[in-house]
């Protein structure tokens, strides 16, 4: 099926700094639930699609003999395998590809995962695919995680109107498509994902609570694709400015608490029916 909307191919472009060190981890209690639930092998392949720098493909690499860490913006994956050198992490390979142009083998992943961005692809077209990669039995993650300005504190409001202020003032309001989120309103992931041949297996929770300070809320705007450093340009001092004086005054001893809010939607591959 189509008629979703096309996300630019390279919003992220520049981004690969702040997205690794302002991006907050999932909790590792999460991570732990998903291989659980995943029932994983420990001498399986992994597939994350839309890697970033790594969020998911670094702290599930204990649980895998090979790593599959892609993702379309050679940045992100350029930082990927810098960290992987870095860390001795043979077993990660990296690679720059489109989640809809990736080639791999039939049923070669025990399990594959994507973060925060199964809204930015294909969806059909990815589920579909993915589910012919996954081993009988294997699972499809879909990892989530809230945004600093989601929520209803003081500081969050004046954190997502300076925000939105910024981005019609940078005239970046184009670079989230309109309409994004209509096409999951008619058909939600988990509906894609039925339709595809899974079995939805459940979402799993959980919370962490993060004190952000200045310097971090503005690093992790740079970490976005609507206001990255390419469309502040060298008005950055200024945004920097800006976000300083709309949320100094609400904060703690300088710092933001947040409780972030962490998930992930299961499903499974059906195991193939004894003839």
């Amino acid at each position: 099926m189509d008629g979703e909307v096309r996300f630019a191919a390279d919003l992220y472009r520049g981004t690969a700094r702040y997205y690794d060190r302002y991006r907050l981890a999932y909790p590792e209690e999460m991570i732990g639930d998903l291989v659980r639930r995943a029932r994983v092998s420990g001498s399986g392949r992994l597939l994350d699609l839309a890697c970033g720098t790594g969020q998911l493909a670094f702290p599930l690499r204990r649980w895998f003999a090979e790593v599959w860490a892609v993702d379309q913006e050679p940045d992100m994956v350029d930082l990927v395998q810098a960290k992987a050198t870095a860390s001795g992490a043979a077993e990660v390979r990296p690679m720059a590809a489109r989640a809809e142009t990736l080639r791999a083998e039939p049923e070669s992943f025990e399990l594959a995962v994507i973060g925060n961005a199964f809204h930015r692809l294909g969806r059909d077209l990815v589920a579909g695919r993915i589910s012919g990669w996954l081993e009988p039995g294997g699972c499809l993650a879909l990892c989530w995680s809230s945004s600093p300005w989601a929520g209803a504190e003081d500081w969050q409001r004046a954190l997502a109107a300076t925000l939105e202020q910024w981005t019609t003032a940078l005239g970046a309001g184009h670079r989230v498509p309109a309409g994004w989120d209509e096409a999951r309103r008619r058909r939600p992931d988990l509906q894609v994902l039925t339709e595809a041949g899974f079995e939805v297996a459940g979402r799993r929770e959980f919370t962490a609570e993060h004190r952000w300070s200045l310097p971090e809320l503005a690093g992790h705007v740079r970490s976005t694709s609507v206001l990255p450093v390419a469309v502040l340009g060298d008005r950055a001092g200024a945004f920097d400015a800006d976000l300083a004086a709309a949320l100094g005054p609400l904060g703690h001893g300088g710092a933001f608490t947040q409780t972030v809010s962490f998930a992930y939607d299961l499903a499974r591959k059906p195991r193939c029916r004894a003839r």
